[in-house]
């Protein structure tokens, strides 16, 4: 990747000198040579013409001022060009003149324009057939042809012309032309129907250069992700000829409004900046550097690439918008407010233009893989590709006032808190100080310090304004201890503040009756957030999205998961790329925005996945329904777990498999032990000779993981697992040779080895070496084969894989996969979703509903429902369902319409979530109304899925008398040719519906399918001319019988009565606990194949280009 360029400073001199240049307005060249007057009699004179429109509309009255200056002779061509929806490039206007004697003599003349009618006024009586412009073009040119030569034809190309300008003229859509007065008078008949039909012309949108890369509020936290953006050519022939020929002579501007937070830390950080197809910056490329400089660097038509560097920094905490335009080789960069108020301008001109193909290559706003972003809100982001723009002729309007503002009052509330905060702490320190040196002096007062209640201050230097200001503050300020150690740096002490300030208050939320107190934890929450503490920010945004105890507030639920995300709280990053995924709770639908989001978590589920410290657990899927998977969680005094340590003990290796993975992960309920499981992991790999128990050992050695570093022990186990036949050890190998001694050639033979036995890790690390470029007796870098390898990686599972695949959809850089910026997402919000922390949070609710902690299960649930994680969504919904008084009481939203709403809505939902919402829309949910059309689909949805009990709903909704429409028909795949009647339709959706359940034992399908065929039989015999002899023969039945009964009546009375057995029903509960395991151990075998295959992971190498 190339770096940015170093900025060249251009002293105030040289300026100077620069702003006295008149640019050319033609392109002569490649390069533009600006016109510079002479200090002297002598004088060099370059022709050129300059367009000046009042008004840049298509008006018949239009008027263009048109400025020339002939070196020669010259003739002056206008011509304008149209487009229309079926045509492109039709010339509308020409008009020309010659000048033979007004030579080095600047020239003015006003020129009034005429177009045809049909592109100037409205559909009327004789109108009848206007066009719907797209574009005007007004080209302009001077020719130095013979004068003799005027009455010709052809007076000289626009392309052959020594100098040329044109201009853009915006089209006026129908509706909004005025009507020709033609001078008619018509008959009163024909008046009439024309009025009838006057507002009829339909209105098609017309293509424009303005292409809005941002509309809402981004979070940037300075990580290395951000939002990628591509442009595509234009549809329009003309606007795309003109970008053409702009490539060597860019014409553009960019507004982007920013509230910075904090200046780049080190280096250079990106605010927006475009990559080529080679991954090389080219133009434009903006920076920040560390004092707050804008740094911006440009690629030249030659090849090289220079920088230059504001002379004016950027300010923090406020908003204001930047504008910059480029104009072959001038910039214009500015900074406005949000008054729209010039704050700064500065003007660099240089003597070669520069290159931008803006369709080659794709922009980044913020960070890539490249440099890390700005610590910002994005506001509003425009780009004008084909026009060079003034401030006041922008159109980027400010959107979210409110949220704009909410923004600057938080940090400026913040600033206060964080200020009384550490002052507070340091007043505290000190009186503690000066008392310990009394007491060192004192037996009695030093005891007397060390067993009493610890002392609060009560001298405040704060005004009284601002201590009822911050109340609540000052409050849980006297009530701390600061008898700890100081941190040295201010901004680590004001965030241990709000961590312990946010732990007593989840605390006291998660007690039994926690909820009812949260309106008033929700000052203490926002103290701790603007502490710096986010995991408070992001219970704000879900307190007040949710109405959870306090009255919905959708602005400051969206206030606090911005700050949450800025602030690189991992949850409230998912939220916010869950609900720009979606589009849903108002947040627009804006997939680059969502991956943006997304990227970030994926990019540190892996790095979190590496490290064993902080508060992290295995995510599991783990359904409250699912009776049996709840009996198999434990804890480390569970029955479960007592009995894997006892057979454990006694050399049972799978025993000590899975009880290492649980304590090593966190899963099953089990706290996460990694000291604990090494040493399970040490005794299996001695004493059972298992080789995957020996592989994880090996594994744990190499990278010390809660155990010094052995490498030469941890190879000879590697090398131990992998003579057994151990796939990912035969990966460890390659990997060892990779890393430890640089033998490629050793490497790529064991990882050749390991992909063919199906290990993912080696296709990840065969892509890596084509990557580099290091791959044996292949030379260069193959990026085509490395992206094969990284997509067979992905699609075993690779997380490291995964996130390289979904960034080849996300950027379209490469061939083989074509932009799909959903796809993108899909990749990106899968490996998300695997973070440690956001199963921190999971576990933490489901052992709280174990643990019939109602509160706290609803307030974690709750929590991870918001990411977007499905498994908590319908389980939170579940909850609600279970406890509708615990909902109602606390949640001011209908949980279980929205979170089975939600649920469905994810790519992997469960097909009891379709059938819940199926019967929801069947029947009428509370306030919501009936939709047959969306039952069905929802019905058709669990039956795709496999689920008996869709095609059993399907088939009783055509039993009432519904239809399913064809378009569900074909997505079933049921022919409606061969199935054009019910009866036939009723037989294959009945058919379907015991082919996908339980054959082995009567089922509602099985009966149902009985049932139809008998009433199919009994029809058919009703139907022929048999009805009259069975009719005869079942009546000589029923006599026979009727005899035969009174008889044994009769015989009966004198035995006397006697009691029949009653028919008991078969209980279910052995088959249906015999199905319930085998999907738990299927599960469980699976877990264990993947948590082998993740601690691989860590061993696959990183590029960084």
């Amino acid at each position: 990747m190339r770096p940015p360029a170093e900025p060249r400073r251009v002293s105030p001199l040289v300026l100077l000198f620069l702003m006295n240049f008149v640019p050319s307005f033609g392109k002569e060249t490649l390069r533009t040579t600006a016109v510079t007057p002479q200090f002297g009699k002598k004088m060099d004179y370059v022709d050129f013409i300059h367009l000046n429109v009042l008004e840049k509309k298509v008006l018949n009255s239009s008027e263009v001022s048109v400025q020339y200056l002939c070196s020669k002779p010259c003739i002056i061509n206008l011509e304008a060009v149209a487009s229309s929806e079926f045509r492109t490039g039709v010339p509308v206007y020409r008009r020309r003149w010659k000048d033979e004697k007004n030579i080095y003599v600047r020239q003015t003349r006003q020129i009034h324009l005429r177009f045809p009618s049909i592109m100037v006024y409205r559909d009327d009586y004789i109108i009848r057939n206007s066009i719907i412009v797209h574009s005007v073009i007004l080209y302009a040119w001077i020719s130095h042809q013979s004068v003799s030569s005027y009455d010709a034809e052809q007076n000289g190309s626009y392309q052959e012309a020594v100098a040329k300008n044109y201009t853009f003229l915006e089209a006026v859509p129908p509706f909004e032309r005025p009507y020709k007065d033609h001078k008619v008078c018509l008959q009163w008949g024909a008046d009439y129907l024309w009025m009838l039909q006057a507002n009829k012309i339909p209105q098609c949108p017309h293509e424009s250069d303005g292409v809005q890369i941002l509309n809402f509020i981004y979070a940037s936290s300075g990580e290395k992700t951000g939002i990628v953006k591509r442009f595509e050519q234009f549809e329009n022939r003309e606007l795309e000829t003109v970008r053409q020929h702009q490539i060597d002579y860019p014409m553009f501007t960019v507004s982007i409004w920013l509230y910075l937070l904090h200046h780049c830390e080190k280096d250079l950080c990106g605010i927006l900046y475009f990559i080529d197809p080679k991954e090389m910056y080219s133009t434009p490329a903006i920076f920040l550097n560390e004092e707050g400089y804008v740094h911006i660097q440009m690629h030249l038509i030659r090849g090289d690439d220079l920088a230059v560097k504001t002379s004016f920094s950027l300010p923090l905490k406020q908003w204001f918008r930047l504008d910059l335009s480029f104009k072959g080789g001038q910039v214009e960069v500015s900074s406005v407010g949000k008054n729209l108020k010039r704050y700064h301008h500065q003007s660099f001109i240089f003597r070669e233009d520069f290159y931008c193909d803006d369709t080659a290559g794709y922009f980044v706003l913020g960070g890539s893989g490249y440099v890390n972003g700005i610590e910002a809100f994005f506001g509003p982001v425009k780009y004008y590709r084909l026009n060079v723009l003034q401030t006041e002729q922008i159109s980027n309007p400010l959107h979210d006032k409110e949220t704009v503002e909410q923004i600057e009052r938080y940090y400026e509330r913040c600033m206060d808190i964080q200020d009384i905060v550490y002052e507070y702490r340091h007043i505290v320190r000190n009186g503690q100080l000066a008392q310990r040196a009394c007491y060192s002096e004192n037996y009695y007062l030093e005891q007397l310090h060390k067993y009493r209640e610890k002392s609060t201050c009560d001298a405040f230097t704060w005004g009284k304004e601002l201590r009822e200001k911050y109340h609540t503050l000052f409050k849980l300020l006297q009530e701390m201890d600061f008898s700890a150690p100081e941190s040295e740096e201010e901004s680590d002490t004001v965030l241990e503040i709000g961590q312990r300030i946010f732990e007593k208050i989840a605390k006291n939320l998660s007690s039994p009756d926690g909820l009812s107190s949260v309106e008033s934890s929700v000052p203490f929450l926002v103290d701790s957030s603007c502490c710096g503490y986010h995991k408070a920010s992001y219970f704000l945004a879900v307190i007040f999205e949710t109405g959870l105890g306090v009255s919905v507030d959708h602005t400051k639920g969206l206030l606090y998961s911005l700050v949450g995300a800025q602030g690189n709280e991992r949850l409230a990053v998912m939220n916010l790329g869950y609900k720009h995924y979606q589009g849903i709770n108002n947040y627009p639908l804006d997939l680059e925005l969502s991956y943006a989001y997304y990227s970030n978590i994926a990019i540190k589920t892996s790095l979190d996945q590496h490290t064993i410290k902080g508060e992290q657990a295995f995510v599991e899927t783990i359904r409250l329904m699912d009776d049996e998977l709840l009996k198999a969680q434990t804890k480390e005094n569970g029955d479960v777990f007592m009995w894997l340590k006892h057979e454990a003990s006694r050399g049972n290796a799978a025993a000590q498999q899975r009880l290492a993975q649980m304590l090593f992960w966190g899963q099953q309920g089990v706290a996460k032990n990694p000291e604990a499981a090494i040493e399970w992991y040490a005794k299996g790999a001695i004493e059972t000779e298992d080789p995957v128990l020996i592989y994880d050992y090996a594994i744990v050695l190499f990278k010390g993981q809660g155990v010094k570093k052995n490498i030469k022990l941890a190879l000879e186990l590697m090398k131990k697992a992998a003579a057994k036949g151990l796939p990912q050890a035969v990966n460890g190998l390659g990997w060892y040779y990779h890393n430890f001694r640089r033998d490629y050639r050793k490497a790529a033979k064991h990882w050749l080895i390991a992909e063919e036995l199906g290990n993912a890790d080696a296709s990840y690390n065969l892509g890596v070496l084509y990557l580099d470029g290091i791959y044996p007796g292949v030379p260069g870098r193959n990026q085509t084969v490395a992206a094969q390898y990284f997509y067979k990686a992905a699609q075993g599972g690779h997380i490291e894989g995964t996130l390289r695949c979904s960034l080849y959809y996300i950027t379209g850089n490469m061939e083989e996969f074509p932009r799909d910026p959903e796809k993108a997402v899909i990749w990106a919000k899968h490996v998300a979703e695997k973070n440690g922390y956001l199963g921190h949070v999971i576990r933490k609710a489901l052992n709280a509903y174990l643990e019939l902690s109602w509160h706290e299960a609803l307030l974690h649930y709750l929590l991870a429902a918001e990411t977007g994680i499905e498994v908590s969504q319908s389980n939170l919904a579940h909850i609600c369902e279970e406890r509708p008084d615990l909902a109602r009481k606390y949640l001011a939203i209908d949980c279980v319409w929205r979170y089975y709403n939600f649920s469905v809505s994810q790519i992997n939902a469960p097909s009891f979530v379709y059938l819940k919402m199926g019967d929801f829309y069947y029947y009428g949910y509370q306030n919501q109304s009936k939709d047959l059309e969306l039952s069905v689909r929802m019905y058709a949805q669990a039956a795709l899925e496999g689920d008996s009990q869709g095609f059993f709903n399907l088939a009783l909704l055509i039993e009432e008398g519904n239809s399913i429409p064809s378009y569900i028909l074909d997505h079933l795949e049921i022919d409606q040719a061969l199935h054009s009647g019910n009866t036939s339709l009723l037989q294959e959706l009945y058919y379907r519906c015991w082919n996908h359940s339980n054959q082995e034992s009567i089922s509602p399908c099985s009966l149902a399918l009985l049932y139809f065929y008998m009433r199919v039989f009994w029809n058919n015999i009703l139907q022929s001319t048999l009805i009259y002899f069975m009719g005869t023969f079942l009546l000589s039945i029923l006599v026979a019988f009727a005899v035969h009964y009174f008889q044994t009546l009769s015989a009966s009375n004198s035995l006397g009565t006697r009691s029949e057995p009653s028919l008991a029903e078969p209980s279910p509960s052995g088959n249906s606990n015999e199905d319930a395991t085998g999907p738990v151990q299927q599960d469980e075998s699976t877990l264990s194949n993947d948590l082998a295959q993740q601690e691989l992971n860590p061993m696959s190498p990183l590029v960084t280009s």
